[in-house]
């Protein structure tokens, strides 16, 4: 920045022809101008003003020195300004990162955040890896579990239940688990998370020992939803993702009174006082319109038992594992 602290005595200098016009239009005294141009003469390494008791004028490097210096405190001015226009009108690329499972509920509020704020260009990634914001250049994440990073604020959104699900024709050939120790013989398909393969428990209230066959493992909860729906074993997976074939009645909800899965999705952004416009829009924006204060339950008795109605919590620092 000791570049840059001399441009602006040097400029007015320059325009207004002595070091005390330019001292009373910047607020400094003529000796401060003065030992700015001298400063700044001594880092470009070549004399600026040809000086003398009553006169000072630029030199040929002076002159072609001022036009550039006049082009540089422009683009400043311009960039200040529009960082005030920006203020009053959030703009500007937003970079979010989301599992890819929460297209469901993403996509379908965006539509009238973009009419809202049209001077925004959402730049979507759904990715179930973790991302690192600060180094990667994400401005915002949502993400579920835990959340250990100190460097960025997370506002919390309601939970979430994993509801253990299976097909009627997949339960017809099976039969229909009635308690946990009928789950034994039964084909289970687990999700496995993408950063470090480990698979996911099941959400199992008791202290019980499952023994259940695992068919198929896979990274990816629209993968797992497919192949539950077309009947080959039985799942766990988010409340959300299953309320709309559950409706339907092509997933049917199992055992929801030995289930107890909650999950939370929280909103992710890098920490600093100064939050941009755009970040801050896009927070409160999703905060209030990803999920409801409540869980809206599949018509299904079963599902109805399993869901309940579930408080959204605030925005709160975390810290990082």
């Amino acid at each position: 920045m000791d570049k840059f602290n001399g441009l602006m005595p040097f400029v007015r200098t320059a325009e207004l022809g002595s070091f005390v016009a330019a001292g009373k239009t910047l607020g400094l005294s003529p000796s401060a101008v003065g030992k700015a141009v001298a400063r700044l003469e001594q880092q470009v390494g070549i004399r600026l003003f040809q000086r003398s008791t009553r006169t000072l004028r630029l030199t040929e490097e002076g002159r072609v020195f001022l036009e550039r210096c006049r082009r540089i405190l422009d683009d400043l001015d311009d960039a200040y300004a529009t960082m005030l226009r920006s203020q009053e009108c959030p703009r500007g690329r937003l970079r979010v990162s989301t599992p890819v499972v929460t297209y469901h509920l993403l996509l379908p509020i965006l539509p009238k955040f973009m009419e809202m704020y049209p001077e925004i260009e959402l730049d979507l990634d759904f990715n179930d890896h973790l991302v690192d914001l600060i180094e990667d250049g994400v401005d915002v994440a949502i993400r579920s579990g835990e959340l250990p990073d100190s460097r960025l604020t997370a506002r919390t959104l309601r939970p979430i239940r994993i509801l253990l699900c299976a097909s009627p024709a997949y339960l017809a050939r099976h039969g229909t688990p009635a308690k946990l120790h009928d789950l034994c013989g039964h084909g289970a398909i687990r999700f496995r998370f993408p950063d470090g393969g480990r698979i996911q428990d099941w959400p199992i209230t008791e202290d019980f020992d499952l023994r259940i066959k695992t068919i198929m493992t896979c990274n990816n909860m629209e993968a797992i939803l497919g192949a539950t729906v077309s009947g080959l074993g039985i799942a766990a997976m988010p409340d959300f993702l299953v309320k709309e074939p559950v409706e339907k009645g092509t997933l049917q909800v199992i055992l929801a009174d030995h289930v107890n899965g909650p999950a939370q999705f929280s909103l992710l952004w890098p920490s600093n006082r100064n939050l941009s416009p755009k970040v801050r829009v896009f927070v409160d924006y999703v905060g209030k319109h990803l999920f409801a204060d409540h869980c809206e339950l599949p018509h299904a008795t079963e599902a109805a038992e399993a869901l309940g109605s579930l408080k959204t919590e605030t925005s709160r620092p975390v810290g990082i594992r």
